[in-house]
């Protein structure tokens, strides 16, 4: 609680599959998942305690953003609170439109607002500024902050290196399927005698192809 763990690696390296696993959209060969201390596998009612942003979504192009919400608060049972997204994100005037008419930014925005709408012990972002425009960026980053501080965790995948320095307080390095490295970035800066986290990740990256 209380904190953005972040989880790094090459294509392939096993991000996504972690995800899904989390979510229950894999079932994974072994080990336990564990929510807040209690073991989740083949359970599936803790997902409510979830928000889940894609890295791209696959929305029904003829819906519109508010068929959209109507739709996510259906499933969980749960109306949440989309307005304060909606108005920050500026998605009013596209709130009635097809989900095929609308750009990429702003299909991401909408992607934003279905995950932060709920309030929830923990946030699964998954490349969450991809696409979007600056001030976006900035209020998502914010948001995250504002999460963190209310004692909520933070699970987030990204490879842009500045919100990982910016956001961070631990990494998680997966290579193949597995945890190769894990710790704060400091620790990691120093482990590798990087003069930041960039280079140390690069460093990692090289030693790993030399193996």
């Amino acid at each position: 609680p209380g904190m953005v763990h972040v989880v790094m690696g090459p294509n392939g390296s096993g991000k996504t599959t972690l995800i899904k696993c989390l979510l229950g959209l894999v079932r994974p060969d072994s080990g336990d998942i564990l929510m807040q201390g209690e073991a989740v596998r083949g359970h599936w009612a803790y997902r409510a305690s979830i928000g889940y942003m894609p890295q791209i979504a696959r929305f029904p192009e003829n819906l519109s953003p508010t068929d959209l919400v109507k739709m996510v608060q259906d499933l969980r049972q749960n109306k949440g609170n989309p307005e304060p997204f909606i108005r920050e994100f500026r998605l009013g005037p596209h709130m009635k439109k097809p989900m095929r008419n609308l750009s990429g930014g702003t299909r991401q925005k909408v992607n934003a607002t279905l995950a932060l709408m709920y309030d929830v012990p923990l946030y699964v972002f998954d490349e969450p500024t991809s696409g979007l425009d600056p001030v976006a960026c900035l209020f998502i980053k914010d948001t995250i902050r504002r999460m963190v501080a209310e004692g909520k965790t933070v699970l987030l995948t990204t490879h842009v290196m500045s919100e990982i320095e910016e956001l961070a307080d631990r990494i998680t390095f997966l290579l193949d399927g597995r945890i190769h490295l894990s710790g704060t970035p400091a620790s990691i800066r120093e482990g590798h005698r990087a003069e930041t986290l960039e280079r140390a990740i690069a460093r990692i990256l090289i030693e790993n192809e030399q193996l």
